[in-house]
């Protein structure tokens, strides 16, 4: 069956996806995205640290690229590394840097890390933050923090497909701490926005126009 092909190979696109985004942790590995093209599978990996990804003399690119072959195999592997021009905006990024202040730092400093971060995404350009930690922080007792600031989306459409979501953990000698990090990017259209002062330019020409004409 047809359905049961394309089902197979959304599968398989997850599962490669999955196993990149496990092998880059702590690399500023963002996302990756699968091509199919004539001459083989194209691989796009985006991350804010490209030297890393690729390793001195590509040797991280071509350990991936052998392992791509032999777990998942694909017989034409290319991959392509895109560095994020943005990568403050970007919420993978921004919980895995918060993760790696609590690891180093220790979660009694955990605010002054997410403070930190709101601070830059704000200063990126991003329309609104949100970051919630879980887990024992800072007592024994485990429960949620949650931290917010400016304009963020919570239902429809926006919500699920625009806004960059991200999850995050940070293993420390207490257990895991759960980081979740929403941003509201800055190219974002939101359906509230009105074109007024546009508008009200067009006004004043047609008036200009008008007395001109009445004049002569």
């Amino acid at each position: 069956m047809i359905e049961r092909k394309f089902v197979k190979e959304k599968v398989k696109e997850y599962q490669i996806q999955e196993y990149i985004g496990n092998t880059l942790k702590n690399v500023g590995h963002a996302f990756t995205r699968l091509f199919r093209t004539p001459l083989g599978e194209k691989i796009v990996i985006y991350t804010s640290r490209p030297g890393l990804v690729v390793g001195k003399k590509g040797e991280n690119i071509k350990k991936l690229t052998l392992t791509l072959k032999k777990t998942f195999g694909l017989e034409n592997p290319q991959l392509e590394i895109t560095e994020i021009q943005n990568p403050s905006v970007n919420a993978t990024i921004v919980a895995e840097r918060i993760a790696n202040n609590i690891e180093r730092y220790g979660i009694q400093k955990f605010k002054a890390a997410v403070h930190r971060a709101m601070q830059e995404v704000m200063q990126a350009g991003g329309l609104g933050v949100e970051i919630i930690i879980s887990g024992k922080v800072p007592s024994a007792r485990a429960k949620s923090w949650r931290f917010y600031q400016g304009h963020l989306e919570k239902c429809g459409n926006l919500a699920i497909e625009e806004m960059s979501t991200a999850q995050h953990n940070a293993q420390l000698k207490s257990g895991t701490i759960g980081i979740t990090v929403r941003i509201t990017p800055p190219e974002i259209k939101r359906p509230d926005e009105l074109s007024i002062i546009k508008y009200i330019k067009e006004v004043k020409n047609e008036e200009k126009g008008t007395q001109s004409t009445t004049t002569k």
